[in-house]
């Protein structure tokens, strides 16, 4: 019996291992191209920010007026700048501090709507009604406007900026987590537990919030790619990252100044044009890998 036993349990260890949750979603971002695609650059970039200063030690603030304004050649791949800095370079030191600064607004719009969200959801009466009055009242103002205006007034710098697009984007998640938790806190599994004496803490945390994550996740990954647009933008205007900081948006700002040497604004915005369609061709993907009713399509 014990012989026997054994390989059956190394079997059940085996199949589990293969359908864990994370490796299913793979395999379905995997047999979708697009996904892929949005993947594999991704991860590019997110490898690039991590080791271009191992791999391509430079100062990205050092200048050359020697070398000053050189279109894209064998030497400087993406030219020069007015101050004679690689553009190359500079580009990929961008993803130091625009990736970072897309993950990291998203994610502390995401803590913090989520809670809101879940506590409004769940709690109902006054205390849903007063939340979602304050987020609506963020979300009547267009975003771009009023992620200038709270950068503008808190001053220029790339801190503060971040800290703008946090206040834009919470609300859209605690109405998205409302919505989740108000769906799922009528269902039969939750009236199961309340009848067993769950406490109301636990009945949130262990019952109802596992089960709202594949939306959040999904409108996560999109909203990281318009998160990095915005920061651009925001640096763009002169409310962001303040030059000579290698950012992507601030980049384009010196450049925008200068027409006629196009590479300088042009290679920076493909740069973002890329971790954008990246990111929205995997959020499509993970749509479709979450959604139980997509994943045979």
């Amino acid at each position: 019996m014990v012989t026997t036993a054994r390989p059956a349990e190394r079997l059940g260890t085996s199949r589990s291992w293969s359908d864990r949750p994370g490796l299913r979603i793979l395999r379905a971002l995997l047999r979708r191209p697009s996904a892929a695609v949005g993947l594999v650059i991704l991860l590019f970039w997110i490898i690039v920010a991590f080791t271009v200063t191992f791999v391509i030690p430079f100062d990205p603030l050092v200048t050359d007026v020697s070398a000053r304004l050189q279109p894209p050649s064998a030497a400087y791949w993406f030219g020069t700048d007015d101050l004679g800095r690689d553009i190359f370079r500079r580009t990929l030191y961008g993803a130091r501090i625009s990736l970072p600064a897309g993950f990291l607004t998203v994610a502390g719009a995401l803590l913090i709507g989520s809670v809101i969200g879940a506590v409004a959801g769940y709690a109902g009466g006054w205390v849903d009604v007063i939340l979602m009055r304050i987020a609506d009242m963020v979300l009547a103002f267009p975003s771009i406007v009023l992620a200038m205006a709270i950068a503008a007034a808190l001053g220029p710098g790339l801190k503060n900026a971040l800290i703008a697009i946090v206040v834009v984007l919470w609300p859209e998640y605690a109405r998205l987590m409302r919505a989740q938790v108000l769906a799922i806190k009528t269902q039969e599994f939750v009236t199961a537990a309340e009848s067993l004496g769950v406490s109301r803490l636990r009945l949130l945390l262990v019952h109802i919030l596992p089960n709202t994550q594949a939306p959040l996740v999904v409108k996560a990954t999109l909203d990281v790619g318009a998160a990095i647009v915005l920061t651009a933008g925001l640096s763009f205007i002169g409310l962001g990252a303040v030059p000579p900081a290698p950012e992507w948006g601030a980049m384009i700002r010196e450049g925008q100044r200068r027409f006629s040497q196009w590479w300088m604004a042009t290679f920076p915005g493909l740069a973002i044009f890329s971790v954008v369609m990246a990111l929205n061709f995997l959020g499509d993907g993970l749509r479709d890998a979450l959604d139980p009713r997509r994943r045979g399509r």
